[in-house]
């Protein structure tokens, strides 16, 4: 085991940097701890698009931790903004230069940067009334614009647009989604879970508009949106939910290796020794050298952020865990484990709505993916059935009355 650093700075307060810190003092690191990040106190993202952003979580109950936490387990956090990461030569402590002025050097930085919302080049983004959402105060500020009188047009039906208009739905607001996928999401939960997920805002009186965004005018109290096509939407208010990009600045200017986010080895340790990186702005480097997908869910940037912990004290990092996220819409709370996208063939369990459940099998009958509508203990069971790498019957899968729990012990 190598020598822990003397001191470690934090940059960034999601879920990645908040579980690194957590980490490091459940390993009984003993060392200065320092945690950056404009807002304060850590806080929790996906309720963003939902209870908070509906008005029934409030910013207090969105933090990660309450502050005496911080204060019992000696972590200094610092409410101010990283403008430049000098990393030095390797044989020296990085330094960060903060935009009040001040500087904090540090043995070891953990940049847990995240990701930004991603704005399409089009004219009209910056208008009045035109949000992305990413963090609490771009939440607060669109939840100004909804109420019965609103008419948000949403450009971009993947989960946080999906999730966003469900929440709007339920303020009362008219919402029109605008995305050119026929099914959004697909290649992440599946065309048969995409298809149901779909049909839900039919149901709920969300309008849906095959079509991309061309510009957004001003249009008296109202927006405009100019569709490619020549048609037009008229609303009160627009998100643009189309993705993020990662927050690679600081770790571009500092000369790291970059490629589509912070390269990192399965320790989070970036090309420099004494820097590392960790959650949506990093992306690991596989055993044949290739950088591989760079994941955007909250379990992932937990886990490269405890990952990462353990890196900076030389001991093992946690085992592999199968991806898995959630997203909520409408009351419908879907979770998704592993791959729905690897070639194979898709088993459905249940009929549309709570319980439903889709299986995706690679072509050597391996468990490689799961969506499941209310079922929790269904993506728990798969989960260690894809870990297990088990050639599966497909009719146990399909078979409502098959206990996966069971299965996933190795009983029939």
């Amino acid at each position: 085991m190598v020598a822990a650093p003397a001191s470690i700075a934090v940059v960034g307060g999601g879920i990645a940097g908040f579980s690194a810190v957590r980490e490091l003092r459940r390993h009984g690191y003993a060392g200065e701890l320092s945690l950056v990040d404009p807002a304060g106190l850590p806080y929790d993202r996906p309720p963003l698009s939902k209870a908070f952003l509906a008005g029934t979580l409030d910013r207090l109950r969105l933090q990660l931790a309450p502050g005496q936490w911080y204060a019992d387990n000696r972590t200094t956090v610092i409410a101010d903004t990283v403008d430049k990461l000098d990393a030095g030569n390797g044989t020296e402590a990085p330094v960060l230069a903060l935009a009040s002025g001040r500087e904090l050097a540090a043995d070891a930085v953990l940049l847990a940067t995240g990701a930004r919302a991603r704005r399409l080049p089009l004219p009209g983004m910056d208008l009045p009334g035109v949000f992305t959402l990413r963090s609490a105060g771009d939440a607060q500020a669109l939840q100004a614009y909804l109420d019965a009188d609103a008419h948000l047009v949403i450009l971009g039906a993947g989960l946080i647009g999906a999730e966003v208009a469900g929440t709007a739905r339920g303020l009362g607001a008219a919402v029109t989604l605008v995305d050119p996928a026929e099914l959004p999401a697909a290649s992440a939960v599946g065309v048969d879970m995409a298809g149901y997920l779909h049909h839900l805002h039919a149901v709920h009186g969300t309008k849906y508009v095959r079509g991309a965004a061309a510009a957004v005018t001003g249009a008296g109290k109202s927006l405009l949106v100019e569709l490619a096509d020549g048609g037009t939407l008229r609303g009160t208010a627009v998100l643009v939910a189309a993705g993020s990009e990662p927050e690679t600045a600081l770790a571009e200017t500092a000369g790291l290796s970059v490629d589509g986010g912070v390269l990192v080895d399965a320790a989070g340790r970036t090309s420099h020794p004494r820097i590392f990186a960790a959650g949506d702005s990093s992306r690991r480097i596989g055993p044949d050298g290739v950088p591989g997908r760079r994941f955007e869910h909250w379990d992932a940037a937990r886990r490269t952020g405890e990952a990462a912990a353990a890196g900076m004290l030389g001991v093992d990092p946690p085992a592999e865990a199968v991806d898995w996220f959630w997203s909520d819409r409408y009351g419908v709370h879907l979770e998704v484990a592993g791959s729905m996208a690897v070639p194979g063939r898709t088993v459905l369990r249940g009929e549309p709505g709570a319980g439903f459940t889709a299986f995706r099998l690679g072509v050597d009958g391996i468990l490689a993916g799961v969506a499941a509508v209310d079922g929790g203990t269904a993506v728990r069971a798969a989960r260690k059935l894809i870990e297990s790498g088990r050639i599966l019957d497909p009719g146990l899968l399909r078979d409502p009355g098959t206990d996966l729990r069971r299965l996933a012990r190795g009983k029939p």
